[in-house]
Formats: structure tokens, C-alpha cells, sequence
């Protein structure tokens, strides 16, 4: 896992974060060495995260991005939301649950009224 982060941070020319910091960040370090197929449902979108850390992109496209997460890492990856966004990031998100987002624009999908 960390190696395929390794080569994403390499390909995007980001130079934020290393695979391993970006690890800590979403509470997978330790387990680094891991192939991909080993991980939990909610360690491998812990992963996508961890991808979109050291990517360093100003957009974030996002489809339900908290499915799978328990309430901790629904937390950290609110405030990692709100990080991206103070720093002048974009985020786009299709999503069924709050994000935790304050301020947050919304546009609903099929409610009439």
C-alpha cells in the first residue's frame, strides 16, 4: 500500500506528504506493507484518502467518500475536508450523509418543492 502511494505522490509531482505520513494521517500506519486486497473495507477507503493526501490536487471529486468509515475516521477525514478547503482546495462530493462540512453548499438530487 504504501508503495502504490509512493508511486502516486511520484506521477502527481506532489512533494506534501510522504506515503508514511500520509498513512498516520488516516490512522493506517503500521500496516504500510499491506497489498491493498488485505485491507478492511474501511482501511481501503482510509487508503483512498491517504491517495488523495499526497496527490496534493486543488480539486477533490468524491462519491460517498464516508461509506465504509466508523464515526473516528468520519471525524478525521471531516477535519481533513475542512483542511483542504481553508488551504483554497474544491471539494465535490455525491454523498448520502453529512459530511460534516459547515457552510457547505448543497444541491439535491430528485426532491421536488
Amino acid at each position: 500500500m504504501a508503495e502504490n502511494l509512493r508511486f502516486w505522490r511520484d506521477f502527481s509531482g506532489a512533494d506534501f506528504l510522504s506515503a508514511e505520513q500520509a498513512l498516520e494521517t488516516v490512522g493506517l500506519d503500521g500496516i504500510g506493507h499491506l497489498p491493498f486486497g488485505y485491507l478492511s473495507t474501511g482501511q481501503r477507503r482510509r487508503a483512498a484518502i491517504a491517495k488523495l493526501l499526497v496527490s496534493r490536487r486543488p480539486l477533490w471529486l468524491l462519491d460517498e467518500p464516508t461509506a465504509g468509515l466508523d464515526k473516528a475516521s468520519e471525524e478525521r477525514f471531516a477535519r481533513l475536508m475542512m483542511q483542504h478547503l481553508e488551504e483554497g482546495g474544491i471539494i465535490v462530493a455525491a454523498t448520502h450523509l453529512p459530511l460534516g462540512i459547515e457552510g457547505a453548499q448543497e444541491l439535491r438530487m430528485g426532491e421536488s418543492g
